[in-house]
């Protein structure tokens, strides 16, 4: 029954007609605008819950299948679907649009309407790239989510916002050329821009390895991986708490998703001779990106690089399973799982410490860690929601951000265990780095009147906080059902990664 509904459709265009509509409240009243918002994300959570109810996770086809045809002549076609891959992440992305909007309630004073249309319509951007079946309607929402995104770091950001906007869409755009090339090529060669007809289309070594090395530029540019993350520090500071919540939480899960959708089933042969290459990238992003974080005084600039340091570890979840035999398949899901595990769990405990200093920042208009310390004395509530956030940053078991890095850290020990013994030193610089932070800024005495001032939070910024802690913690002690939700999916991309689609 639910599967004959448009859920994804509506999925897509609820939250974009409704930022459409948000900016045509703004004529009546400021309180229209945010109570609309409101009501517009959590309609589109609802429906989320919806398709989630109605997924059936022991099959890792395609469901809630629609298609129109759009433009025939190139066999592009208006696809949608959803497996166990996207069901989380779109979860992902509703819970995450309603908090952002209840985070900028009071906040956002200036063109409220368009800051609060800017984030649904993103919303249904970036749920439409985790739906499209289709290659071209993926990439108009690959690059549609650019869009919003620069322009709320462009309009709502710091002093060098217009730098930031520019290095983060330059990247971004750079990155996505090569996108585009793939799929043409691909197109003129198997005659269709279906995912799943690619998917089967052989292909001979050379061209295995040029597309995959496209695909690899895109996606790279877009978690980002080292060394093209510079974007996103800078990204990070200009943009306003919400910008940097849904950058961290969301928008970087997209380049990991291409891989999953693109990279390991369309070019399998490449992805295993140049898996050594990607595997040596997401070291490097952890033990490197991690020392980078420890030398950090910017709150916000420390956070980005550990968001580096951290999707290291979703890809080299993705990779490392052609380090390991058939014989050890076992362990080669439990890479995958690991690495979306930690795709999830990084969305919320990202989302969640960009929302902490948000809260600093409102008070103070400060993310400098030297002019903070001793905030346990005046904001207690809040101190507690931080701390426990930077645990799980640090990845303290009984929390989401345990999970994940152990999953990829085991299996990566049966591959080689070199590897397993660099993904492991995030256990000890992720301490490090975060521990650092939380002493200077929320233990000690007072450090100066302008702390001594502080108010605690407020009802609602305790809801948005409280929720993130009840999901860092439910994924931290209970991760089968989102284990379970994409195991069948994990499986099927699993046995596409070790065939090699060669003539």
């Amino acid at each position: 029954m639910l599967s004959s509904l448009p859920i994804l459709s509506t999925l897509i265009w609820l939250p974009i007609i409704g930022g459409l509509l948000v900016l045509v409240a703004k004529k009546i009243s400021v309180s229209s605008v945010r109570w609309l918002s409101l009501l517009i994300a959590i309609a589109t959570f609802l429906v989320s819950i919806v398709l989630t109810k109605g997924f059936d996770s022991s099959q890792h086809t395609m469901q809630f299948y629609e298609q129109i045809a759009w433009i025939e002549v190139f066999n592009i076609y208006y696809a949608l679907g959803v497996d166990g891959i996207a069901v989380p992440l779109i979860l992902l992305t509703t819970v995450m649009t309603i908090l952002v909007i209840i985070a900028g309630w009071e906040i956002s004073k200036e063109r409220i309407a368009e800051y609060f249309a800017a984030f649904l319509i993103l919303e249904g951007l970036m749920i439409g790239v985790f739906c499209a079946l289709d290659a071209i309607l993926f990439y108009i929402f690959f690059e549609g989510m650019l869009i919003p995104m620069f322009l709320i770091i462009g309009i709502w950001g710091g002093p060098r916002r217009v730098y930031a906007t520019i290095k983060f869409f330059l990247y971004t755009f750079f990155g996505s050329v090569f996108l585009l090339i793939a799929l043409i090529y691909l197109y003129l060669h198997a005659g269709t821009f279906e995912i799943a007809a690619l998917q089967l289309t052989t292909l001979d070594q050379t061209q295995q390895l040029l597309l995959f090395l496209a695909f690899f530029i895109a996606f790279a540019v877009k978690i980002p991986m080292w060394p093209v993350h510079t974007w996103l520090p800078d990204a990070h500071v200009e943009a306003p708490t919400g910008g940097s919540v849904i950058l961290a939480a969301i928008m970087l899960k997209v380049g990991g998703y291409g891989f999953l959708r693109f990279s390991i089933p369309i070019t399998p042969y490449a992805s295993s001779q140049l898996a050594y290459l990607i595997i040596a990238i997401s070291l490097i992003a952890i033990v490197y990106i991690g020392y980078v974080a420890l030398a950090q005084r910017d709150m916000k600039k420390l956070i980005a690089y550990s968001s580096i340091a951290h999707m290291g570890f979703v890809t080299l979840g993705f990779f490392v399973i052609y380090k390991l035999t058939l014989a050890n398949s076992s362990y080669s899901e439990l890479a995958l799982q690991g690495g979306m595990v930690q795709m999830i769990s990084h969305g919320f405990i990202s989302g969640a410490m960009f929302l902490c200093v948000g809260v600093l920042y409102d008070r103070m208009h400060s993310r400098q860690i030297a002019d903070y310390g001793g905030v346990v004395n005046t904001m207690p509530k809040f101190a507690t929601f931080f701390v426990i956030f930077a645990m799980a940053n640090a990845g303290l078991p009984g929390t989401s951000g345990f999970v994940g890095e152990f999953m990829v850290i085991l299996a990566s020990f049966k591959a080689n265990v070199w590897i397993a013994f660099l993904a492991a030193t995030t256990l000890i610089l992720g301490a490090a780095y975060t521990l650092w932070m939380i002493k200077r800024v929320v233990f000690g005495s007072v450090a100066n009147d302008e702390v001594a001032k502080l108010k605690d939070i407020n009802s609602r910024e305790f809801f948005c906080l409280f929720v993130l802690t009840i999901l860092v913690l439910w994924i931290g002690l209970w991760p089968a059902p989102l284990i379970e939700m994409m195991d069948a999916s994990v499986t099927n991309l699993l046995n596409q990664a070790h065939q090699t689609n060669l003539p």
